[in-house]
């Protein structure tokens, strides 16, 4: 989007280019004259045969044509007939009059050496029942007769004998043999012309700005306007100052020379034009920010209604967010894009997504890749089975790009390589997606950078406004994504090893059903992590149990967390995870408490919450935790601990050994445990900030007090 222009600084220029006194007084003459009848025609058309007359004319000056004695001049373009004359005819013979009347009242006023005000005054008074944009066009269409009558004869005086003896009966083989000394007169003529066609572009374009987006009492509009008949004034003066020049040329042969004061009115004029186009250009700039916002609010409206309306399939709905022209495809197939026959069978139109389920995965272009692998994975095992139910579903990636972020070739090599990740359908490119739908999915879908997938229907209907949690949690079996059925899978979930971990490493399933007993534990302390290891596996041995120990890290795996895996490894003190499958677990957690929170679950509620938002404060530590359990379905087989606790624990299990013996190693950890438990303790809940709402208070897992709200900064590096 265009800067909005300072309307300050410009004040003081504004007044320079358009209120002297001395235009003021012209001014004045000028409006009078005004008196449009309300007749109006298309200037446009004529505006186009005007300009083209002016490029076909003379295009590399007289020294050219002079050059090329003898031989024929180049065959020009033909006009595009159809192009020029449509909407122009109906006015033809009322515009040829008015034309030429312009065009004599040049040529009798310029012959006699007149006051160019006084022949412009003259100008604007045959033209006073016209609007402000025809009497410009009009006036250089007359210009634009005179200087192509001229450059016609000048081009074709070499080879055709009628263009000879008009040239001679106006005495102007003469001056063609002295085209040099000419030149710098024409350059000027021509800089005269290119400036005022620029500001009648202008003029026609102000006229033509949308009277639904900007009316002509709106305070952009009325300043532009303030400007238009001085612009208008300035523009046919020109006119007149170029006619007279050609008319000069006609007829004085040799006898002819420029004349210092002639050069510096050219001069004067054409500053003094494109001065005036660069303050309408600014202008219109204004006016047209303003047509985009109200443009803007209208998208934006348009959308909100169109989600509140029941349609019979999604095409509406699709067609109101993705942008699209007749002869384009706005999707591209990432099921297609190894295919080498060819780009197009590559892309898509939004058909291929009628009555579909459709998943929007919504993100900018900083896609985590651990994210996109894990959605990979899940999105391949629903297509490895396309007859099941819940494989029944589509995906497009919509990438959100600020329109006022510079689109440049590094961005396209991002997007494009995001692009090429996705088996699924993404936009084709980010600018079809307008600014108001970019808006709609940040204040209405509350996206924040953080990817998430927003649910449709068949129907176009938002029944998820993000089911990224859905899908962390319980892969495709959370088909079809809707609140309901989140509702539903919650009620039949307990606080389970198989809920917090088993999608993470293939071998937890193993470990249940061979009724292990299964650690995973986590931090970054590396010095704890051999402590504890080591005292666990004693513990374990001391206590004639099977334990497997999983380390998972902390949530952001980076650097440490790398060096800790490496070194667990090496020494076979544990399993562990890659960092994808570490950042999956930790991202499954807040999934979980975000979609409790969906549901107005707090710890004091809901007791698979608070077993949740301790997990979460444990990650919040800065030393390491353990959780260790046994079989499945059963809270009370499951044991969570703090770093200190645990070695305290582990050291003293002579003490409670007897205990475990009767009661199970769990059950006996979780007496001994709770027989520990001080009333001064410090947990640390850290939440992504983008992850959604935040509540404005969270009670402590621990002692359900609430706890104090902190704001952390931190950086993606150790």
């Amino acid at each position: 989007m265009a800067a909005v222009p300072n309307r300050v600084s410009n004040t003081k220029k504004e007044r320079v280019v358009f209120c002297s006194s001395d235009d003021n007084a012209k001014m004045n003459q000028i409006q009078s004259t005004h008196a449009p009848d309300g007749r109006e025609f298309s200037v446009k058309p004529l505006l186009h045969l005007v300009e083209d007359i002016f490029q076909r004319a003379a295009p590399s000056g007289l020294v050219t044509i002079v050059r090329q004695q003898g031989a024929p001049h180049a065959q020009l373009d033909l006009l595009d007939d159809k192009a020029l004359r449509s909407g122009f005819d109906e006015m033809q013979d009322v515009l040829s009059y008015t034309i030429n009347k312009i065009s004599c009242e040049i040529s009798c006023k310029s012959s006699g050496g007149g006051d160019p005000h006084a022949t412009t005054l003259a100008i604007f008074q045959l033209l006073s029942s016209y609007s402000w944009d025809a009497k410009v066009v009009l006036s250089l269409s007359a210009l634009a007769v005179n200087y192509g009558e001229f450059w016609l004869v000048a081009q074709l005086y070499h080879t055709n004998a009628l263009a000879q003896a008009v040239a001679l009966l106006k005495q102007l083989p003469d001056m063609f043999e002295r085209a040099d000394a000419l030149k710098p007169k024409f350059e000027a003529i021509n800089n005269i012309i290119r400036a005022t066609l620029d500001v009648a572009k202008c003029v026609v374009e102000f006229k033509e700005l949308p009277s639904q987006y900007i009316t002509a009492d709106a305070p952009e509009m009325l300043t532009a306007t303030a400007h238009i008949p001085t612009a208008v004034y300035w523009a046919i003066r020109s006119i007149v100052a170029c006619a007279s020049q050609i008319i000069g040329l006609t007829g004085l042969g040799h006898e002819y020379i420029a004349s210092t004061a002639e050069a510096w009115e050219l001069s004067s004029l054409a500053h003094k034009v494109r001065s005036i186009h660069e303050h309408l250009v600014t202008q219109l700039s204004v006016c047209y920010h303003h047509i985009d916002e109200k443009r803007h609010i209208e998208a934006y409206q348009t959308l909100i209604h169109q989600f509140e309306t029941v349609h019979i399939d999604n095409i509406k709905i699709l067609r109101t967010l993705i942008y699209a022209n007749d002869d384009q495809l706005p999707l591209f197939n990432g099921a297609d894009q190894n295919r080498v026959d060819g780009a197009k069978l590559k892309r898509a139109s939004l058909d291929v997504l009628r009555r579909k389920n459709v998943l929007l995965y919504i993100s900018d272009l900083e896609l985590p890749h651990e994210e996109l692998e894990m959605l990979l994975q899940i999105y391949t095992e629903a297509r490895q089975h396309p007859k099941r139910t819940e494989s029944q579903f589509e995906i497009v990636w919509l990438p959100v790009v600020h329109p006022s972020t510079p689109w440049n070739e590094v961005k396209q090599k991002q997007f494009e390589s995001l692009r090429s990740m996705m088996p699924w359908y993404s936009v084709f490119h980010p600018s079809l997606l307008d600014r108001a739908v970019i808006r709609y999915i940040k204040e209405v879908w509350h996206f924040n950078r953080k990817p998430m997938l927003v649910v449709l229907d068949h129907q176009g209907k938002v029944v998820n406004s993000n089911a990224i949690h859905m899908m962390w949690i319980w892969g495709i079996t959370a088909f079809p994504f809707t609140s309901i059925r989140e509702e539903a899978l919650w009620r039949e979930e307990t606080w389970r090893i198989e809920l917090l971990a088993d999608t993470i490493d293939p071998k937890i399933p193993a470990w249940i059903q061979g009724g292990k007993y299964i650690c995973l534990y986590g931090g970054e302390d590396i010095s704890w992590i051999r402590q504890f290891t080591l005292m666990a596996n004693g513990v374990a041995q001391a206590a004639n149990i099977q334990l497997e120990m999983l380390y998972v890290g902390k949530s952001n795996p980076r650097e440490k967390v790398k060096r800790n895996n490496s070194i667990i490894e090496a020494e076979k003190l544990s399993h562990t995870l890659d960092l994808t499958m570490i950042w999956f677990f930790w991202v499954r957690l807040e999934s979980m408490w975000h979609s409790k929170m969906q549901h107005n679950r707090t710890v004091e509620n809901d007791s698979i919450m608070q077993e949740i938002v301790t997990m979460l404060s444990f990650d919040g530590s800065e030393h390491g935790w353990a959780l260790i359990s046994r079989g499945s379905g059963d809270q009370d087989q499951m044991a969570k601990i703090k770093g200190a606790d645990i070695l305290e624990t582990f050291e003293d299990f002579q003490s409670w050994k007897h205990n475990a013996d009767e009661r199970g190693f769990v059950t006996a950890l979780n007496d001994n445990l709770h027989g520990r438990h001080s009333q001064h303790h410090c947990n640390r809940l850290i939440l992504s900030g983008t992850i959604g709402s935040i509540p404005e208070m969270m009670l402590c897992a621990d002692c359900n007090r609430p706890m104090e709200k902190f704001i952390m900064y931190r950086c993606c590096n150790d």
